[in-house]
């Protein structure tokens, strides 16, 4: 009561003498007062702390003094540890967001208080936490359906929020645009012009998280939500000395779980990381030094579903560290990836291990050792064909990422992709997924054979329609790419057909003005080559069996201007 008295601007409130009289004098007595502790509150804080010094000195604590801590705080299960958890992360984000960062240190240091109790002490996780989150993803989606997309647009771009904030005038706003306004000397709320007495930002936790599920829901990319580009430090160090040594001696036991443990505890020790490396890039690095991935590949062989997704998807986010590609592959993980990848028990298993495919085809030696196995290709492609919306990209990007390898191309050719990824083209399949396939198509048009391979499949009117009608500028841009590479390698009898669609020039007129410097040129390009076979076809210049040659001049005239500043196929 005294320290909101305390903030309270009486002067500015409209009561009587008496009342105001009245709370002088409480405010008074409230100040006479001092903040008193109760003992029982003074043991357990002197137990955290005791706790928190033994962190830091590399000091295993005793399991009976953990207990009591959570005991007094009223955490008595895996669920209940977990929710605290949570809670830490969303105030260190806070701090994070604030200036001073005073509190952050130490809030990292009670959340890996947290974490090392809900690994070490308790034995199971309980179905509570899996029914609750079940039930929060049903709410949260039945929750989108009611809601109008266009109130995740910032008031001031137009565009999806990344990292809402809010003001005091309780008006919600992208945090760059809201911050551009006030260093143009803004003082206002943009939508009322209200007057803002304190321009702080107070982050717009529940929105953020509806904004991702929208997106992620509908396929729409959006850029990474969290302020994790902001906050980057936070990830990849622990927070404090206290923290660190707990994350070490964590991924110590999970390890050792994994190693000696029975097939329930290894199956918990695989979620738990699972949970971990996709908190933090410390985490993972605790994990690779603690040795946990051999452990984890040795699981994949699991007939148990869930003990084989959490294991794979754990390897997925592991597989994102530097270190850990190279003892994934020195254990023999490509071949108990891949056998997941075409046999996993679950189809959560199976895109989980395509992903992993991914991140390790981003080695140039793995992307090779990777296309070399047989059942590769087929397997992304069984999983592209059958897989479900996350299933299916993870293969795509995988890929993708498989075909910076040149090789690579006519096994891809060979398999038979095209048609599947023509097919994504014309059945209104999520904008992500599209825009993955015409980047995979875009690629493979760089060969003639991929070019001929696509023309076969009569792919050509797709491919002008996603250009005309979607609303990715992505999407457009690997039209543009695509179709510029259909018209090198496809000679004169693409160029015709190009022409014959009047509605075409439209997109790429407005590419040409608004997208990316190298889709522009690209864009420039194409538009040329079209203008000049078009205008010497139309003049009676050309004979049809002058076309063909016509077309190969004007085209290395137009390849010749576009090499002057730039190579002619990027990915």
């Amino acid at each position: 009561m005294a320290a909101a008295l305390d903030i309270l601007p009486l002067g500015s409130v409209d009561v009587s003498i008496e009342v105001r009289e009245s709370i002088e004098l409480v405010i008074r007595q409230g100040r006479k007062l001092r903040f008193e502790v109760e003992p029982d509150e003074k043991l357990a804080s002197k137990d955290v702390f005791s706790i928190l010094d033994q962190f830091k000195n590399r000091i295993v604590p005793e399991p009976s003094d953990l207990r009591r801590v959570l005991e007094y705080v009223g955490v008595r299960s895996w669920s209940e540890c977990n929710k605290e958890i949570k809670f830490l992360d969303a105030e260190i984000g806070f701090e994070y967001s604030s200036a001073d960062k005073g509190d952050a240190a130490f809030l990292s240091s009670l959340m890996a208080f947290m974490t090392y109790c809900l690994c070490v002490l308790f034995d199971a996780v309980d179905s509570t936490s899996i029914i609750t989150r079940q039930s929060e993803n049903r709410n949260s989606f039945e929750v989108l359906r009611y809601l109008n997309p266009d109130d995740f647009r910032c008031p001031i771009s137009l565009e999806f929020m990344t990292d809402p904030v809010t003001l005091e005038t309780g008006h919600t706003y992208d945090r760059s645009s809201i911050l551009k306004w006030f260093s143009a000397g803004n003082a206002t709320c943009p939508k009322t012009g209200e007057k803002l007495r304190s321009t702080d930002l107070v982050p717009n936790l529940a929105l953020r998280q509806l904004i991702w599920q929208y997106c992620s829901k509908n396929g729409i990319p959006v850029a990474e939500l969290g302020g994790r580009n902001r906050d980057i430090t936070r990830t990849v160090v622990a927070g404090s000395p206290a923290a660190e040594e707990a994350m070490k001696m964590v991924a110590n036991f999970l390890a050792g779980r994994l190693e000696a443990g029975t097939n329930a505890e290894k199956n918990k020790a695989a979620y738990e990381i699972r949970l971990l490396t996709k908190a933090s890039i410390f985490n993972r690095s605790c994990l690779v030094d603690a040795g946990a991935i051999p452990h984890l590949l040795n699981l994949l062989t699991s007939t148990d579903s869930l003990t084989q997704e959490n294991a794979i998807a754990a390897l997925l986010n592991l597989s994102k560290h530097s270190k850990s590609k190279a003892i994934i592959v020195e254990n023999g993980g490509l071949e108990l990836i891949l056998k997941v990848l075409k046999d996993g028990v679950k189809m959560q298993a199976r895109q989980h291990a395509a992903g992993s495919l991914f991140y390790l085809a981003s080695v140039e030696e793995y992307r090779i050792l990777i296309g070399e196995i047989p059942e590769a290709f087929p397997a992304l492609m069984e999983l592209l064909n059958d897989g479900t919306g996350h299933g299916k990209k993870n293969a795509l990007v995988a890929i993708f990422g498989l075909l910076m390898y040149p090789d690579n191309h006519w096994r891809v050719l060979a398999a038979g992709l095209v048609p599947l990824l023509v097919n994504i083209l014309t059945s209104f399949e999520r904008e992500d997924l599209l825009t993955d396939s015409l980047a995979v198509l875009a690629t493979l048009a760089e060969k003639p054979e991929g070019t001929i391979a696509i023309l076969r499949t009569g792919a050509l009117h797709s491919i002008m329609g996603v250009l005309s009608s979607s609303t990715s500028r992505a999407a457009k841009e690997y039209c543009v790419s695509l179709l510029l590479a259909l018209c090198i390698n496809g000679g004169g009898d693409v160029v015709p057909l190009l022409i014959k669609n009047p509605s075409l020039m439209r997109p790429l007129y407005s590419i040409l003005a608004e997208g990316t410097s190298r889709a522009s040129r690209k864009a420039s390009l194409l538009i040329r080559i079209l203008h000049e076979f078009h205008e010497k076809s139309s003049s009676g210049i050309l004979a049809p069996g002058h076309q063909r040659e016509q077309f190969v001049h004007t085209l290395f005239g137009a390849v010749g201007m576009l090499c002057q500043t730039d190579t002619l196929f990027d990915s």
